[in-house]
């Protein structure tokens, strides 16, 4: 198939009156906007590979996947995206059990659930799952690339989506929609809760926090665990040690958590190198 691009209009000898008119037009146009880079889950591959065509036809990156498993292992992986689509009767994990499975495991995307069985009840279910919306099948494509667009463009996006997609601090790379750090370039392996803690002193720079704002960000606020009034500070030390070990997995002189005795901690992006054998 011959691409637009390669279809040049060649005026007639004489040209036409409009001709620098449409020359000039051309020259102010703006660039295209990004296309929304959309996850499709669904397990009927015939279905499957139609949909995603209509899809990208209607302006969207298109990836797809046949089950949720496959779908946590790619974000698992650095996977990136600005909306997921779901259909409801996935094998093994179905749509709804797939939405918070997804929020554990820090993928905040917007969710939209496709379905062919379209009821009060189930649409009620979904939107109580976290789902943005739930389109029928019928309704058709168009109508979903539609509804797509409204919830990228409204107020109903979470305030976490408005945010920038990455956060850079020297060798450290924060994907913020994800969850995922990596380190010059290579993914840290952080769980959820170990990359909230980075993000926490990222966001801080500079400044010492305590290990009771580290703690919080763990669990929630005034959250009480461990022996005695301090014991927290034990599983604080014990995630932070976790934390510089993945880092220093990938870096031997990773050294931008600095600890303050007896108060906390704050992350440097210029630290001297670590103590030797420490």
């Amino acid at each position: 198939m011959t691409s637009p691009l390669n279809i040049v209009a060649t005026p007639t000898r004489g040209g036409s009156p409009t001709a620098g008119l449409s020359e000039a037009a051309r020259g102010k146009e703006t660039p295209p906007e990004r296309a929304v880079r959309l996850v499709y889950v669904e397990d009927d591959q015939d279905f499957r590979e139609a949909a995603a065509a209509e899809l990208e036809d209607l302006g969207f990156e298109v990836d797809c996947f046949a089950d949720g498993a496959s779908l946590l292992d790619a974000f698992a992986n650095g996977a990136s995206a600005d909306v997921i689509v779901l259909d409801w009767n996935l094998p093994m994990l179905s749509g709804i059990e797939l939405i918070p499975r997804l929020r554990r495991a820090g993928v905040l995307l917007p969710v939209v659930l496709l379905t062919g069985r379209s009821t009060p009840n189930l649409e009620n279910l979904a939107l109580d799952h976290g789902a943005l919306d739930f389109v029928d099948k019928t309704r058709g494509l168009p109508i979903l690339a539609k509804r797509i667009r409204l919830i990228l463009d409204s107020a109903k996006k979470p305030e976490v989506m408005r945010a920038e997609e990455v956060l850079d601090v020297g060798a450290l790379q924060l994907k913020l929609r994800v969850c995922r750090a990596s380190w010059n370039g290579a993914d840290v392996g952080l769980t959820l809760t170990e990359y909230k803690i980075v993000h926490l002193l990222v966001s801080n720079l500079g400044n010492h926090l305590t290990y009771r704002a580290v703690y919080d960000t763990m669990h929630h606020e005034g959250f009480i665990a461990g022996s005695g009034e301090d014991g927290y500070r034990t599983n604080v030390r014990s995630c932070i040690k976790r934390i510089r070990n993945k880092f220093r997995a990938l870096d031997g002189n990773f050294a931008c958590i600095a600890n303050y005795p007896s108060f906390g901690y704050r992350w440097e992006v210029d630290p001297l190198p670590p103590p030797s054998g420490k």
